[in-house]
């Protein structure tokens, strides 16, 4: 059977929503609720989820018209490096950090996990996700 397909040209204008996503960043950090898990630190990951208008990324194959990655895993390591109590705080902190760079995405999403956390058991990660 043949069958015909039809394309219909996309309007310029045309927003072209889509999600940039880093994921299973890895850091040696000294945070936590506990003052000994500051002090002896901790094996963290981070997935970060960010939703923008890629048209004129598209259009014009420019980095400057998008969400660059290599800024935002620089982003992630210097709030990694600033000791927290919190998952919470460390994923807030980052989603700020995103939103000064790119006032103009629409949502980011940052999910932190803490390795062997100390819940008394056996426990592979502790994780929390934010979005704004």
């Amino acid at each position: 059977m043949l069958r015909r397909v039809f394309y219909r040209k996309a309007d310029p204008a045309t927003v072209r929503m889509g999600t940039i996503t880093l994921e299973g960043l890895e850091f040696f950090a000294y945070h936590g609720f506990y003052d000994e898990e500051q002090k002896i630190g901790n094996k963290y990951s981070v997935d970060i989820v960010v939703t923008a208008d890629f048209s004129e990324a598209a259009r014009r194959d420019r980095l400057s018209a998008t969400v660059n990655y290599e800024e935002l895993y620089r982003i992630t390591a210097t709030v990694m490096q600033r000791p927290a109590r919190l998952l919470e705080h460390i994923a807030h902190s980052i989603i700020e950090e995103v939103r000064r760079k790119y006032a103009d995405v629409e949502s980011v999403e940052v999910s932190v996990s803490k390795f062997n956390p100390p819940v008394g058991g056996v426990c592979h990660r502790a994780k929390i996700t934010l979005k704004e």
